[in-house]
């Protein structure tokens, strides 16, 4: 999975974020699992999925607020 750019993210509908939230956090799981079995060979993607993830709940949270 690439980084997704902001502009990406805001088009996405508030479903859509929520869905891809939840992903993202399922990944960073099951990057850190792989993190302490010793079996992660990307340890960047760590850092891409955090900040992705933030930029999400960033997202959502402005909307929450307009609302």
């Amino acid at each position: 999975m690439a980084q997704t750019k902001n502009s990406e993210i805001r088009e996405l509908s508030t479903e859509e974020l929520t869905s891809r939230l939840r992903d993202l956090k399922q990944e960073a799981l099951n990057l850190r699992l792989q993190q302490a079995t010793g079996q992660l060979e990307n340890t960047a993607r760590r850092r891409l999925v955090r900040r992705e993830t933030a930029r999400v709940q960033t997202i959502l949270k402005q909307r929450a607020q307009q609302a």
